[in-house]
């Protein structure tokens, strides 16, 4: 009995501290579980504050934007036509404004008449703003022609950028600054929107307009390496053909080249097989370039290089080893059977990894388009013949119908018959005889 009552008194002892452990235990996860939400709440608060001070910012530098291209507009590119003005402009800068600024006066009307009052429709809906980006991204490309013209504009103003005109100018407008830092205002501008847009994505995780912000981003880095990859294709030198008729760029960059080539049933290297030559790439879709890259003398868009061209490849010739020499930086780009071989070695593994990928994707298309293009020769060759054994049979049909009508006709068609003889004549001709 004294044991069954022991038994009993510690079973009600540990269920009760079990009940207390299982209570305060859940209690501890009740108060993890609030604060986890308080948390979690400031979270988005914090980030809906800074979401809102991103937009914020790009509302007013997108003022400030358009105010300063106005000010560079009316204030020297107008002036340029001014009759009082015209005795302080020097003879290497008349009739040259649109070398000077390009074509800053289309983005200023662009921006004024068009983004930033798209911009400012989302003020209070900011988390939608990737969408105005994504339906103005075609207007956006026009900053590729100014940037392609920005090494002539800056050469332009270095000749005379200490003439009584801009100096003028400049005090005019009270500026600190002299012209050539307005000018560079359009190629910031393209720059700062991917910057503002990583930041908007930051804040925007889980919000509905996540994915348009990712595309714009997405979309502003392709503008910004399409105007890149233009910068470069201008600076090319010695090409002899058409650029344009290469198809699109795909991807440029700097390389350690070696050469091999077969000469009868040898093969031959070149003398300086030890040290590589440094090319410059350009991969377009019908064509691979090899350029040697020359830096300039001279400061800013003037120190840019050229490239002096050496070499091309058809794309439709080409053949490509991913792994060359046992070394994960090189591969192999070949032609005609492997009569010719470059060995290219990139700067990273990464960069040979793209590079491999992109040329394999442009030979794939090329396959692809090949394999279309034979299917409809072939479906245009059995049409053909289809068409021909169809003509020829119903001609046979026809020329046997025709000599069955016409046998048919033959056979109902009564016999000549001889008119009797008259019979005076004959007796005439009797008597005679």
């Amino acid at each position: 009995h004294h044991y069954e009552s022991f038994l009993t008194g510690a079973c009600k002892v540990k269920d009760n501290w079990l009940l207390t452990s299982i209570s305060v235990r859940l209690e501890r996860v009740e108060t993890s579980r609030l604060t986890l939400l308080s948390l979690q709440l400031h979270l988005n608060i914090v980030c809906s504050v800074l979401y809102r001070h991103v937009m914020n910012e790009l509302l007013e530098t997108e003022r400030a934007y358009v105010d300063e291209l106005l000010c560079v507009l009316e204030g020297y590119a107008a002036e340029m036509d001014n009759p009082t003005m015209a005795h302080l402009i020097p003879s290497t800068l008349l009739s040259k404004k649109d070398i000077l600024f390009g074509n800053m006066s289309e983005i200023y009307q662009f921006h004024k008449r068009t983004f930033l009052k798209d911009l400012e429709a989302y003020t209070d809906c900011p988390e939608l703003v990737g969408r105005c980006f994504l339906e103005r991204m075609k207007d956006l490309q026009i900053y590729e022609a100014y940037c392609q013209n920005k090494p002539r504009s800056e050469s332009l103003w270095r000749q005379c950028s200490d003439c009584a005109f801009f100096q003028e100018c400049q005090k005019k407008l009270e500026h600190k600054l002299g012209l050539d830092s307005y000018l560079l205002k359009p190629v910031q501008r393209i720059t700062k929107y991917q910057l503002l847009l990583k930041e908007l994505l930051k804040y925007s995780k889980g919000c509905d307009g996540c994915d348009d912000l990712q595309e714009a981003l997405s979309s502003i880095l392709g503008i910004l390496k399409a105007v890149n990859d233009s910068m470069h294709l201008i600076a090319i030198t010695g090409y002899e053909g058409n650029l344009s008729e290469l198809g699109r760029l795909l991807m440029q960059g700097s390389f350690s080249v070696w050469t091999e080539h077969k000469k009868g049933h040898a093969k031959v290297k070149d003398l300086a097989r030890f040290k590589p030559m440094q090319r410059h790439l350009f991969l377009h879709e019908k064509a691979l370039l090899f350029c040697k890259r020359r830096e300039e003398n001279g400061e800013g868009y003037e120190k840019a290089p050229s490239y002096s061209f050496k070499h091309s490849l058809s794309m439709s010739a080409v053949g490509i080893t991913e792994n060359a020499k046992g070394d994960n930086k090189k591969f192999e780009i070949w032609c005609n059977s492997r009569e010719e071989v470059f060995i290219v070695q990139a700067p990273t593994a990464e960069i040979k990894t793209a590079w491999v990928n992109e040329i394999r994707k442009v030979l794939t298309q090329q396959l692809q388009a090949c394999r279309g293009t034979i299917k409809h020769r072939l479906s245009f060759l059995l049409l053909s013949f289809l068409l021909h054994i169809s003509v020829t049979a119903y001609n046979h049909m026809f020329q046997k119908q025709v000599s069955r009508r016409a046998q048919t006709l033959f056979l109902r068609v009564p016999p000549a018959t001889t008119p009797p003889s008259p019979s005076g004549w004959c007796q005439f001709h009797t008597t005679h005889t």
